[in-house]
């Protein structure tokens, strides 16, 4: 039913030369949308306000209100396009006037950052509108004017509309890919924790809040539907943190759209928290997460972790276990040279990992997994509290060649979910014992005995990496030494 008219807002987008690419699209979609959100949710209250005979004061004054400068309508509800700015009056108006006066909103409610008055100023205080035509604005206002946002089929249908434009930013190449995780394996992950209504779920890496969204789709379709369930899957179960201002847009709109009226999503670094301070308080039930890897932490950054590394992955690692609740639940997406690396960092975390918690499964996927992306990665299923004895390992279609054309699916992933809580030998599945891991490397690498072509070995792209990261280290111990000579 909108299908059209999203077609037809990037097809506006298109044609303003502050866009010229996927991610720009959907951003200026998405604070548009937000507002249109907004003026429907405040409309919804304000109503039910005066069924009560109450009076409803309205978050945003009303020359910012989006049926006075978006959208204001004649008698017979059409747009009143005597009073509907239009042109570089348009642009100006929403420039000079209109993100000035939300982005305040973040310092006036600094100290109450679950509320949607905060949330209105994070968003436009780190955004700005690229849309350079106010003819093209006012055309991408009026289509957005079209789409409704309180009934429940309203949302849903909006919210896969929405999901495939994150999807297509994450196809547009490495910048975008660090938005999107394919939802086949997200639900796939969600399936093995199995969260449940009174648990909390976080993502400390949150991205477009794709693992929340789904969380929360899978929590709703199984629970029963009480109020106070409603309730509590609304406001106190879903957690995320995210550092760049675009994903955070992103990430709180997509919530917004799954039914997440005001989501708990906070625009921050998490790396920048001391792990040695996270209270009990701070700890979550279940962590779903896919952190950003091949980034390199500054030295102070470092600071904040017991086990100092540059490796962005690993600092999201150490976060997460130090979150999780004892008996809490975690699957976390990660490269799979934390299996194998040699560098005492590694070692150091796998030992971690191995000692506080039950390492239970590990699930191998393909090069080609994420688009754009020809990384491998595992995925490390834990459970915060007992000491790893057995590891479960499952190589997912070794033969499969993922990409753009032929990319993941949910059935691709039936087999692992449906035998995982078994953990059986299989061609594609093998246990280690905690016996057999070597004390001293702790290598944890996939190894499959089963294969009927024998033991896998390490590719050797994945082996030049490595010798290139620890020439690099090498020379970085060389260079100290010398300082110190």
């Amino acid at each position: 039913m909108y299908e059209q008219t999203f077609k037809n807002i990037d097809d506006k987008l298109r044609q303003d030369a502050g866009c010229d690419s996927e991610i720009d699209y959907i951003e200026q979609t998405s604070w548009i949308l937000f507002l249109k959100y907004l003026h429907d949710l405040e409309k919804d209250k304000a109503d039910e306000a005066a069924l009560k005979g109450r009076d409803y004061e309205y978050i945003l004054d009303e020359k910012y209100q989006w049926d006075v400068w978006a959208a204001p309508k004649d008698e017979d509800g059409e747009l009143d396009h005597k009073e509907a700015m239009i042109g570089p009056d348009l642009v100006e108006f929403v420039d000079e006037e209109l993100f000035p006066y939300l982005s305040q909103f973040r310092q006036q409610h600094i100290d109450s950052p679950k509320t949607i008055e905060y949330k209105i100023g994070e968003i436009f205080s780190g955004l700005e509108n690229k849309l350079h035509s106010g003819y093209i604005l006012r055309d991408v206002i009026n289509h957005v004017d079209e789409l409704p946002f309180m009934s429940a089929e309203d949302k849903h249908e909006l919210s896969h509309l929405y999901e495939t434009k994150i999807k297509d930013m994450g196809n547009a190449g490495r910048s975008g890919g660090q938005y999107y995780t394919p939802r086949p394996l997200i639900r796939a992950m969600i399936n093995v924790i199995d969260p449940q209504v009174g648990e909390t779920v976080y993502d400390g890496a949150a991205g477009s809040a794709g693992f929340l969204c789904e969380a929360y789709e899978y929590m709703y379709e199984r629970m029963e539907k009480t109020t106070e369930n409603l309730h509590t899957l609304q406001k106190d179960t879903f957690f995320g943190k995210e550092k760049k201002n675009l994903a955070y847009i992103i990430g709180t709109m997509n919530m917004i759209l799954h039914g997440i009226e005001a989501p708990n999503l906070l625009r921050t670094n998490t790396l920048a928290e001391d792990v040695r301070q996270i209270q009990e308080k701070d700890r979550h039930d279940v962590i779903l997460a896919n952190p950003p890897f091949g980034g390199k932490e500054r030295k102070e950054v470092q600071q904040n972790f017991d086990i100092k590394t540059s490796e962005t992955a690993f600092l999201f690692l150490q976060h997460f276990i130090r979150s999780l609740k004892a008996g809490g639940r975690a699957a976390v997406v990660i490269k799979n040279t934390f299996l194998s690396n040699a560098d005492n960092a590694t070692i150091s975390l796998r030992k971690y990992l191995l000692e506080t918690c039950k390492l239970e499964a590990v699930l191998n996927m393909p090069g080609g997994t994420f688009l754009g992306a020809g990384v491998k990665t595992v995925i490390l299923f834990f459970e915060k509290g007992e000491p790893t004895k057995n590891i479960w390992y499952y190589d997912f279609a070794p033969e499969r060649s993922l990409g753009k054309t032929d990319p993941l699916n949910d059935k691709d992933l039936t087999e692992f979910v449906e035998i995982q809580e078994d953990k059986p030998e299989t061609e594609q599945s093998w246990n280690v014992g905690i016996n057999e891991i070597s004390d001293n490397t702790l290598d944890l690498s996939v190894k499959n005995p089963n294969a009927p072509d024998g033991d896998e070995l390490r590719p050797p792209k994945e082996i030049l990496e490595e010798m290139e990261r620890l020439d690099s280290e090498t020379n970085s111990i060389l260079q100290s030494l010398k300082k110190l000579v």
